[in-house]
């Protein structure tokens, strides 16, 4: 697939996901780049931002077999990876799979469940693999996970271990719309009744497994000039200098960073990334991964400001 066809395919999904989703350009933009990047996505937004409609319309329009898991406290680790169980009638123990096999999971509430759990889906997201009694099952190629959390509430959640959150390639923040796209989502869906459903929109796969593998393909032969790669190790370097930075970002987000703009530039139609690329990716790539000193904590200082700035601050390749 040339950078043109795939470009013209991520511009099929976006209108696809526009049928029913109003708003939210740049979290399909994310989406659609962790996709062809081959990572994963946590969202983070007030209950009633269509989060959840969001990922179903994205499998929907990417063709995508789609799997959702409700975690609660009492979730265990096999209920998401499943189990072998045994079968009276063959006397045989018989596999069976939990919906971490499918190609995009959406993990609803992922912070509503015990870190026990959480951890069942590390080897899956790092490795794209789950080891059930010792025997090693793969997952497909494009297997994606879609978490989401409500940042409101603080009793009765479990926030993410560094580990865990070092797994996903963008925590996205979900803002409420605007009035202007309140009004359309009212008038597009108050006079439906039940829950909104992808196929009721008319949203229809404009892409399958082929063509995805072929657009993460393409994304192999966008260019990173010594410059680029220069500002993205300046730009993740800078984050361990701050004095407002308690934990700076690791070697492995200048990696995460550097091939998201590169999947960015792939679908804008570019060989080649441009320092705009990384910049426009810099705080969903970092701000998970940055822990404030106390004394930033007590100004009430934001994780997004202290990137932006950084951003500022560090000079970008003419």
């Amino acid at each position: 697939m040339s950078l043109d066809e795939t470009r013209a395919l991520a511009e099929s999904i976006r209108a696809e996901i526009r049928k029913a989703i109003v708003g939210q350009d740049q979290t399909v933009e994310h989406l659609l780049i962790a996709l062809v990047a081959q990572g994963h996505v946590l969202l983070e937004g007030p209950p009633g931002t269509a989060k959840t409609l969001l990922a179903q319309c994205f499998a929907a329009a990417t063709g995508m077999e789609f799997g959702r898991i409700q975690f609660t406290p009492d979730l265990l680790p096999g209920d998401i990876l499943g189990s072998n169980l045994f079968n009276f009638q063959t006397s045989q123990f018989t596999l069976t799979r939990g919906p971490i096999f499918r190609e995009l999971l959406l993990a609803d509430e992922i912070n509503r469940t015990p870190p026990k759990t959480q951890a069942a889906l590390l080897e899956a997201m790092q490795e794209r693999k789950v080891t059930l009694d010792g025997e090693t099952h793969a997952l497909s190629d494009h297997f994606m996970v879609v978490a989401t959390q409500n940042p409101i509430e603080n009793q009765g959640v479990y926030p993410l271990p560094e580990a865990q959150l070092d797994r996903f390639l963008f925590k996205l923040l979900v803002p409420y719309p605007t009035a202007e796209e309140e009004a359309a989502i009212v008038k597009r869906f108050g006079e439906r009744s039940g829950p909104a459903r992808p196929a009721e929109f008319g949203i229809t796969a404009v892409a399958d497994a082929a063509s995805l593998g072929q657009a993460q393909e393409a994304v192999k032969i966008v260019r990173l000039s010594d410059d680029v790669i220069n500002y993205t190790v300046a730009l993740v370097r800078a984050t361990r200098e701050s004095s407002d930075i308690a934990s700076g970002a690791s070697p492995r987000a200048a990696v995460l960073l550097a091939n998201a703009a590169r999947a960015r530039a792939a679908l804008h139609g570019r060989d080649y990334v441009l320092p705009d690329d990384v910049k426009a990716l810099s705080t969903a790539t970092l701000r998970h991964r940055l822990l404030l000193s106390p004394a930033a904590e007590i100004e009430g200082r934001q994780v997004e400001d202290l990137v932006a700035g950084l951003v500022e601050q560090t000079e970008a390749p003419k």
